[in-house]
């Protein structure tokens, strides 16, 4: 029996990963998978299973869930802030449920997989929607971002996870299945140009730069592609300008004149507001007194009572995670989570492909409270495979060279 279920545990797993960008449409069947994972886990895993975690960052990350539930008991905040404790204990329950499992590439190919499947049931919603409406934009268009599977920030992060993947899984001497990572790599690339997910642009930036730090030659690798990549920015901000059709709109930043920006400014201006209000934050606010504080704030600072109604009946969020768990569960929490990240990066440090998903994972956390949504949880778990999981981060002894 423990045969049985050893053999048909990592396909149940695959398969959870599979399901979870149709979230919205079968929210049940992860669920589902989710409870057969930990009613099989107890049956078939081994003592020796748990030498593959890496001890040092695993107990940090431990520490940290620990402490969001000790605090929230303690200031009697425990049921408003399971809502959101309970996504960060499940990104640390994806990373133990896997480690019984010995074979990384069937989850690699399901993130790859996934992606594929929310490209093409996107592009088939955009071209449908184009087919029967005769004024369209694509990227901007609010009928193209809703014919998106799920939100263009978790599009966007996903299709990164895979764009890494990819070229992980590509091998310096000629190889027949070079040709079909290569393939996977631009299709996510050019999905993401095509939905306008600037966060992602910027990401994919920033790991193209990093990428030039690894290998001979940085000194010419790195100022070229740092060259190319300054004057790409300053082709977009010269041409955001030039169509921008009003003074008032030309005055306004860039990063103001899109929906997803223009919603975070706001939101940040109210979070240095509150910040500096506060002070030096020891306990937190908990869940929801965080987000009374912010809706007083939009109440009170914005002017446009369009905005100003759409934003106090939102309810938005800080919109960044670093500060969520700061103004939630205080300065111990934030700097344990912190600190976690510290360990990670410097333990691995000389290897890139570890690095590039730290550089995902504090980027996506910059710009999204990743842990408020439960498919947050499930890619941020997948990163935390990679960074806690000794044989993922010894990125299966093929760290390229150059």
């Amino acid at each position: 029996m423990k045969i049985l279920l050893a053999s048909i545990y990592p396909w149940i797993y695959v398969l959870l990963f599979l399901t979870i960008p149709f979230d919205n449409y079968v929210r049940i069947l992860p669920n589902i998978l989710m409870g057969i994972l930990v009613v099989t886990f107890p049956f078939i895993i081994k003592k020796e299973h748990f030498t593959k975690l890496n001890k040092t960052p695993t107990l940090l990350f431990a520490a940290f869930c620990i402490y969001l539930v000790i605090n929230a008991t303690i200031f009697n905040r425990l049921e408003d802030d399971f809502v959101w404790i309970k996504k960060v204990l499940l990104s640390l329950g994806f990373v133990l449920l896997y480690i019984p499992i010995g074979d990384s590439k069937k989850i690699n190919l399901a993130i790859v997989f996934s992606s594929l499947a929310i490209i093409l049931f996107s592009v088939v919603n955009i071209f449908i929607i184009i087919n029967t409406s005769e004024d369209i934009v694509l990227g901007f268009s609010r009928q193209v971002i809703e014919a998106l599977l799920i939100d263009r920030i978790y599009l966007g992060f996903i299709a990164i996870l895979s764009i890494l993947i990819s070229y992980q899984a590509l091998r310096r001497q000629f190889h027949p299945e070079n040709k079909y990572h290569l393939l996977i790599i631009i299709i996510n690339v050019l999905f993401i140009f095509l939905m306008v997910s600037k966060i992602a642009v910027i990401i994919l930036g920033l790991l193209l730069l990093t990428r030039q730090l690894y290998g001979p030659k940085k000194w010419i690798r790195f100022p070229i592609v740092l060259v190319v990549l300054v004057g790409l920015s300053a082709l977009i901000l010269s041409s955001t300008k030039v169509s921008a059709s009003s003074e008032e709109v030309i005055k306004k930043s860039f990063f103001e004149r899109t929906l997803t920006w223009e919603l975070r400014t706001e939101v940040w201006k109210c979070v240095d507001q509150i910040n500096k209000t506060e002070g030096f934050i020891l306990n937190g606010f908990g869940f929801e007194e965080t987000k009374n504080k912010l809706t007083a704030c939009y109440d009170d600072r914005i002017d446009d009572a369009v905005k100003k109604d759409e934003f106090v009946e939102s309810r938005h969020n800080t919109h960044n995670q670093f500060v969520d768990i700061y103004f939630n569960s205080g300065f111990i929490a934030i700097a344990l989570f912190v600190l976690f990240l510290l360990v990670v990066f410097f333990k691995n440090r000389r290897k890139f492909m570890p690095t590039a998903f730290i550089i995902v994972l504090v980027s996506y956390c910059m710009v999204e409270n990743v842990f408020h949504r439960q498919i947050g949880s499930y890619y941020v778990g997948f990163v935390l495979i990679v960074m806690l999981i000794q044989s993922q981060l010894s990125e299966n002894k093929k760290e390229k060279k150059d």
